[in-house]
């Protein structure tokens, strides 16, 4: 019988009874902390930043988002599509958990690009064939077939669904069906999806790069289902075993969650005020370009940088450096020639402050966000943060 155990983000840790290869296990997966704890035959567990589910033994271990998962969905949701996140609302009296919401609103993208029939596109093929088609891979035929004149070895083009577009799409929906405690009408929503609209669809085998795919207009309707394919198939999947114990999961990133929606929303805020946002803008530390840093969000204005920002859902404090984010920010600034620099945190993980460097003439001023509001009153918060950092970078009219 499957024990269910119940974590929440920002919670004590809890004490369970595990035996030691099993609590080894858990620790070194790196999904929750995990320690032992001074009862003996017990181990103290705590969430690490992930939320999802994880599989150990006889265990499903369940850990649960601070926040409501409707305010998690948005933030999903506009990160991927800031003109169209309303399109994510999904039944959540019949989704009581992130999991299953996301995977309601995965079906009903899904559906949505797919009603007029599915995308085809052309694919090119290699293959061994009795007749000519498409062209002869003369390297392929000498090697292979030394001077037989059949097969041929051949390569052509072929206008098929089987394309990138559907093979995401088929993924998502077997990744989402490998989860426990889905619902009728999910699972069976789904197995329409991968058995029957994408039957003739390539899956993406486990492990493999998700194949490639570019925004166009003619791929426009698979937009949005796309972008929610690509973040089931990111989401941290894993499996791994020791001795007769396998420890599985999926599970989501909060921190990312967070960091990608800050970076879309302020991009998206800043518009008006002219200039151009770079995610993840590449720099050095030093002069030798040793020292490698990619800052979250960098402003620029005639490819100088005016403005730095950095999304932290919560304050990084590694022992020894309580105060790593002011120390990180230090040197981007300085590495930017910038006299300021703008820390941005999920509200209840760290206090909005303003510090002045000593002897650097830098400036760090904290933010916080909350995200137990309505998505318009987020959105009304960013756009009060986007405001405060063109009066203060003189790009306000």
């Amino acid at each position: 019988m499957t024990r269910v155990v119940d974590l929440r983000e920002g919670d004590p840790p809890v004490e369970l009874p595990l035996g030691a290869e099993a609590g080894q296990l858990l620790a070194a997966s790196g999904v929750v902390i995990a320690a032992p704890a001074i009862t003996p035959g017990c181990w103290s567990l705590a969430p690490a930043g992930k939320v999802g589910v994880v599989r150990l033994g006889d265990m499903e271990l369940w850990i649960r988002p601070r926040i409501d998962i409707r305010r998690i969905v948005f933030l999903l949701g506009y990160a991927l599509n800031p003109s169209g996140w309303r399109d994510l609302d999904v039944p959540f009296d019949a989704a009581p958990e992130l999991l299953t919401a996301v995977a309601y609103a995965f079906i009903r993208q899904a559906e949505r690009a797919t009603q007029q029939g599915l995308l085809q596109g052309y694919r090119t093929v290699d293959d061994a064939l009795p007749v000519l088609r498409g062209r002869i891979r003369e390297a392929d035929q000498m090697r292979r077939r030394h001077g037989l004149p059949v097969p041929l070895e051949v390569r052509y083009d072929e206008f098929t669904v089987d394309i990138p577009e559907n093979q995401l799409l088929r993924g998502a929906a077997e990744r989402l069906l490998r989860l426990p405690r889905l619902s009728t009408d999910v699972r069976t929503g789904l197995r329409r999806l991968a058995a029957v609209m994408l039957a003739d669809v390539s899956s993406v085998p486990a492990g493999r790069p998700l194949p490639e795919w570019h925004a166009t207009r003619l791929n426009a309707r698979y937009h949005v289902a796309l972008r929610l394919a690509e973040l089931v198939l990111a989401a941290e999947s894993f499996d791994q075993q020791r001795g007769s114990l396998r420890v599985s999961g999926f599970l989501f990133d909060m921190a990312k969650i967070f960091e990608d929606f800050v970076c879309v929303a302020l991009r998206e805020a800043l518009t008006p005020y002219g200039g151009r946002i770079r995610f993840q803008h590449p720099m050095h530390l030093d002069d030798d370009a040793r020292v490698p840093m990619r800052p979250d969000i960098v402003w620029l204005r005639d490819a100088i940088p005016i403005a730095i920002a950095d999304a932290k859902y919560k304050a990084e404090k590694p022992a020894g450096f309580p105060h790593a984010d002011l120390y990180q920010m230090l040197a981007y600034c300085t590495a930017l020639g910038l006299d300021r620099g703008h820390l941005i945190y999920a509200r209840g993980n760290e206090l909005p402050a303003r510090y002045r460097v000593l002897n650097a003439h830098v400036g760090i001023v904290c933010h916080a966000l909350d995200l137990d509001v309505e998505p318009d009153h987020l959105l009304s918060q960013v756009d009060r943060l986007a405001s405060a950092l063109a009066r203060s970078e003189g790009m306000a009219a």
